[in-house]
C-alpha cells in the first residue's frame, strides 16, 4: 500500500450501464455520455461535483459501450483532474491469469478494483453513480460520517409514495442513524430513498467486499447485499439529508422533463452561478444564428445552431438547424440534426445526426416521441 501520499477520500463512479430504458438514446453510447442541457454530459455533473469538493482522485468504472465516455473524459482537463498523484482513471474490467469477466455488480465492480484503491489507500471511499442530474458538496457529507463515526453513510431524498417502488428505501432513527433498508419495496412508511451517493470507511468495506465475493448465492451489489448486511452486523449506518435539486434520467420521460426543468425563468439547478459551475469538454463551433423571421423564446439554443424558424420551450443541441416555417416545441433536439423546412416537432426528444423531412410532423401526447440516432424521417411521427 501507498502510505506517503495518502488520500483522505477518493472517488468511484460507476458510469458502466447501458439504460436500457432510455432505449435508442444507448444504442451507440452509454448513459452516462449521453448529452445534457446542450453542452453537457450526464456524468459532468458528478465530475464537477468531485472537484468542487476537493477530491482529486477519481477511478470512473466503464463497461457498456464505453469510448464516447473514454474520448469525452480524456485525461481530466476540463475538471482539472490531470494530477501527477491522483487525476481521473478509466477502469474497464480486465484479464488476469485467472481469467476475466463482465462486472457482476455494482459491489463486484469496486471489488474488482482493489488494487487500484490500495494504491492510493485513502481513509474513506465516495461511491457516485455516473447517471444522476444534481449539485452536491460531497465535503459536507465527509465531515457528516466522520461527525457520526459511521461505517457507511448513503445520501437521501425525499422522494413521492408513488416513487418508492424505485429506490433503495430507508427507516432512521431521530440521529439519522439508518434501522432498516428495503431495495425498491412496493409500499414503505419511509420517503427516503438513496441517491446513489455513499461513503465507506475503507478498511470496512475492504473486507466486506472481499467476504462478498466468496458468496456465490450473492449478486454483488451495494443496494442488494453490501448496505443489508452492515445491518445485520450493527455497523454504523448513517443517513445524509439532501434537499436540493437530484433527477435520475433513467427514463426517456425523464431525461426531457431534467433538460426542460432548466429553461424556467428560476430553475432549481441553476447552471450559471458562478461558485459551482458544471465544467465539460469544450468544441468548437461556429455562434449560434437566429434568421430575421425566427422566433426563439424560453429555450437553450446551442453553438452551431442556425434558427430560420420558431423555437419554443426547447433545448438544442450544437448545430442543429430549423427550416424556415418549421416549429419546434416542448422538446429535446440533439447535435447535427437538421428539420428541414414546414416541420411540427412538438414533445419530443431526436437523438443526435437526424434529418427530419420538409412538411413532417413529429409529436408525442400521451408521451415522449423519440427518434433514434441518424434517423431519416419522411413521413409523420405521432405518439
Amino acid at each position: 500500500m501507498n502510505t506517503k501520499q495518502r488520500k483522505e477520500m477518493m472517488a468511484m463512479i460507476l458510469a458502466g450501464g447501458q439504460g436500457s430504458r432510455l432505449r435508442d438514446l444507448t444504442k451507440d453510447v452509454c448513459k452516462p455520455a449521453i448529452p445534457f442541457a446542450g453542452k453537457y454530459r450526464i456524468i459532468d455533473f458528478a465530475l464537477s461535483n468531485c472537484t468542487h469538493s476537493g477530491i482529486d482522485t477519481v477511478g470512473v468504472l466503464t463497461q457498456y459501450k464505453p469510448m464516447s465516455l473514454h474520448t469525452h473524459i480524456g485525461v481530466g482537463v476540463p475538471w482539472d483532474l490531470d494530477r501527477m498523484f491522483g487525476g481521473v482513471y478509466m477502469l474497464s474490467p480486465y484479464m488476469t491469469e485467472k481469467g476475466g469477466n463482465w462486472y457482476e455488480g455494482t459491489a463486484n465492480a469496486i471489488y474488482e478494483n482493489i488494487e487500484f484503491i490500495d494504491y492510493y489507500n485513502p481513509e474513506y471511499l465516495l461511491i457516485l453513480s455516473g447517471d444522476h442530474i444534481y449539485k452536491m458538496d460531497y465535503s459536507k457529507m465527509l465531515e457528516f460520517h466522520k461527525k457520526n463515526e459511521a461505517d457507511a453513510t448513503i445520501a437521501v431524498i425525499e422522494v413521492p409514495e408513488a416513487d418508492v417502488s424505485r429506490f433503495g428505501i430507508m427507516s432512521t432513527n431521530e440521529d439519522g442513524s439508518i434501522y432498516e433498508f428495503t431495495e425498491k419495496p412496493k409500499h414503505s412508511e419511509s420517503r427516503l430513498a438513496s441517491m446513489g451517493v455513499y461513503i465507506f470507511t475503507w478498511s470496512k468495506l475492504r473486507q466486506m467486499l472481499i467476504d462478498d465475493s466468496k458468496d456465490k448465492e450473492s449478486d454483488h451489489d451495494f443496494g442488494k447485499n453490501i448496505i443489508p448486511e452492515m445491518l445485520r452486523q450493527d455497523d454504523r449506518l448513517f443517513a445524509f439529508p439532501f434537499s436540493g435539486y437530484w433527477k435520475d434520467v433513467g427514463t426517456i420521460e425523464s431525461y426531457w422533463e431534467a433538460n426542460l426543468d432548466l429553461i424556467k425563468d428560476y430553475p432549481t439547478l441553476n447552471l450559471y452561478e458562478d461558485e459551482w459551475r458544471i465544467f465539460s469538454k469544450s468544441t468548437v463551433n461556429p455562434p449560434q444564428y437566429i434568421g430575421s423571421d425566427a422566433r426563439v423564446r424560453n429555450s437553450i439554443i446551442s453553438d452551431g445552431c442556425v434558427i430560420l424558424g420558431d423555437v419554443y420551450n426547447s433545448v438544442l443541441n450544437p448545430n442543429v438547424t430549423v427550416g424556415k416555417n418549421s416549429k419546434v416545441m416542448n422538446s429535446v433536439i440533439l447535435a447535427n440534426t437538421v428539420i428541414e423546412d414546414n416541420v411540427i416537432i412538438d414533445k419530443a426528444v431526436i437523438a443526435d445526426g437526424c434529418i427530419i423531412r420538409k412538411n413532417t410532423v413529429v409529436s408525442g401526447e400521451e408521451e415522449i416521441e423519440l427518434i433514434g440516432p441518424g434517423r431519416e424521417i419522411k413521413t409523420n411521427v405521432l405518439g
